[in-house]
């Protein structure tokens, strides 16, 4: 029960760190750190499935999807993990413009709540919203980037590793 509280009492100081400073601050930059109105789950560029098969919005590139578990794993192409809020206006701007579309066919952009995935925001060391995590197969990390000063999905392609 502790436990509980301690991640209640992390998640409840971090909402307001971040609130107070804005979203996210301007000084976050868009450096990459490299290591080894649409409905989330459609798709703004399709891949053509093989005959007699149905696109599924988990294996379809050029995506745009809700994190579940197992989704990386299912994912074809390009993977990148975005942490969104929905109260963080810059985050509410790059979602615009994902669902602006196109996205670039190969690509598939996993909207990650950054509210509830702690266990995520953790694994990956993401603190503030608008960061973006480019994952392999396995889920491991590629690189990453805050796009605080630009949301966009030109940025977001920029970044990758």
């Amino acid at each position: 029960m502790n436990m509980h509280r301690s991640a209640a009492a992390l998640a409840l100081t971090v909402a307001v760190v971040v609130g107070v400073s804005g979203c996210a601050s301007s000084t976050a930059g868009t450096q990459v750190e490299s290591q080894a109105d649409n409905p989330a789950g459609t798709s703004a560029s399709p891949a053509t499935p093989a005959a007699g098969e149905a696109p599924t919005p988990a294996t379809a590139a050029g995506a745009y999807i809700d994190y579940s578990d197992g989704i990386i794993a299912k994912t074809e192409g390009t993977k990148v993990l975005f942490f969104h809020a929905s109260w963080c206006p810059n985050c509410r701007a790059l979602e615009k413009d994902i669902n602006a579309g196109p996205l670039p066919a190969g690509l598939t952009i996993i909207k990650v709540d950054f509210d509830n995935a702690v266990d995520l925001r953790q694994q990956y060391g993401v603190t503030l919203q608008t960061t973006v995590v480019y994952v392999d197969d396995d889920g491991s990390e590629l690189g990453k980037t805050i796009l605080a000063e630009d949301p966009s999905v030109d940025a977001l392609v920029a970044a990758a590793p």
